[in-house]
């Protein structure tokens, strides 16, 4: 699709005006408090400009998977009190989003205000994508802004169907994915590697299809490498292995080689005998019949290290080996590690830098490259290791958007606001 089509909220007259913003507010609750915040800080940017705009700010999220039934446990009023302490501002809450309690309460609240509604998934109609309950969603604006690029692969009311009733744009949040997860693939600084792992190679054969269409260098890690390995003849124990895979590992690997893309799989590895937390690592260059590869090994990280700082663009979407498990976090933590290292010149303070000015900076300095991460697992690599997320050029947000996004596939919520 043509992404230039897609109207930006900068360039939309908004002065005054009461907007309808949907947010990614699916954020970790505990005690009755938002445990983190991160999901509400990354929307600072658009509704600090709709403030500023003297906007009456109309917040619409969902939280959990309530399956279209009311569930306290999921309700968003927490998240109302988190809102009001990060922006300043009063937050008006209401108990659902649509009918004569939400009506109230967004004629209640005031230019320069902000209304948080409840969660639309209360509402079956939501998931369902029903267009009389976008109509009714759209009367709480004038215009529509799209802020939760974790959604827009569903076509869900909020994310699709909205787009009939209002103005559509996208705020700031969606268009930095955008920009940097579209951008890096139709126009990387070069050499380009994607680092994928995780643990089905069914999950990521889409995926990987698409990116041996635009990468120099493919990095291979995770449960999936095991079937990668077998289809080479490798004997792989009681390793996570997909047999039914194996032939499209072939064509997988058959398709790099004749596209001259660098492969690079794990050449040792982590292995226990049991799968625990508290599991003993053994490293190996060859995994016995009674073990099961957990992680790349010592040689690996090595290697994968020296090509990814020869690198200018580096994606990177699913972790090593089994990073919940202190002793085989270590792959996981080299790959963050050797992304920093490479992209050291962009760190930025800036989480709204663009993908052509971390381009820019690269070029003007070229031990730099362009870093992204591309949700999911590997965002929870960053959280588990504590590294700092603006040492990366871009952390996406969106989970299985983003991966949807690079596999080539069109989101409706994207595809909605070029209507």
């Amino acid at each position: 699709m043509n992404f230039d089509s897609i109207k930006k909220i900068q360039n939309m007259d908004l002065k005054d005006k009461k907007v309808l913003v949907r947010v990614d507010y699916n954020v970790p609750l505990k005690d009755g408090k938002v445990d983190n915040n991160k999901r509400i800080v990354a929307t600072e940017k658009t509704i600090k400009h709709l403030l500023d705009n003297n906007c009456r700010v109309v917040l619409i999220a969902h939280l959990g998977r309530p399956k279209g039934k009311v569930c306290p446990e999921f309700s968003l009023a927490p998240v109302a009190a988190e809102v009001e302490k990060l922006f300043g501002v009063p937050v008006h809450f209401a108990k659902d989003c649509i009918g004569a309690e939400a009506d109230k309460v967004v004629a209640a609240t005031k230019n320069g205000e902000i209304a948080l509604l409840e969660n639309l998934r209360f509402h079956p109609e939501e998931e369902a994508n029903d267009a009389e309950f976008a109509k009714q969603l759209a009367k709480h604006g004038e215009v529509f802004v799209q802020e939760a690029f974790g959604t827009v692969h569903r076509a869900h009311a909020s994310t699709s169907a909205i787009a009939d009733f209002l103005p559509a744009c996208a705020g700031f949040l969606v268009q930095k994915e955008v920009d940097f997860l579209g951008k890096a693939l139709e126009n990387p600084a070069r050499p380009f590697a994607a680092v994928i792992g995780g643990a089905k190679v069914s999950d990521k054969i889409l995926l990987l299809n698409n990116l041996l269409d635009k990468v120099n260098v493919l990095i291979i890690g995770g449960g999936m490498a095991y079937t990668f390995l077998k289809a080479k003849g490798m004997e792989v124990g009681k390793s996570l292995l997909d047999e039914t895979k194996i032939e499209e590992a072939k064509q997988v690997m058959a398709k790099a080689e004749a596209k001259g893309v660098k492969m690079l799989m794990p050449i040792d590895f982590r292995v226990s005998n049991e799968f625990s937390e508290t599991a003993k690592a053994t490293v190996v260059d060859q995994i016995p019949a009674d073990m099961e590869a957990m992680d790349i090994g010592p040689k690996t990280e090595k290697l994968f290290t020296e090509e990814l700082l020869k690198c200018k663009t580096i994606f990177w979407n699913g972790p090593m080996g089994v990073f919940e498990f202190p002793n085989f976090a270590n792959g996981s933590f080299a790959i963050a590690k050797a992304m920093i290292e490479a992209g050291k010149s962009l760190a930025t303070v800036d989480p709204f830098v663009s993908f052509a000015v971390a381009q820019a900076s690269m070029s003007a300095n070229q031990a730099g490259a362009t870093t992204i991460i591309g949700g999911g697992d590997s965002v929870n690599v960053l959280k588990k290791g504590k590294f700092n997320q603006k040492e990366f050029s871009h952390v996406s947000t969106g989970g299985g958007a983003s991966m949807e996004f690079v596999e080539g596939k069109e989101l409706p919520g994207l595809v909605a606001l070029a209507k």
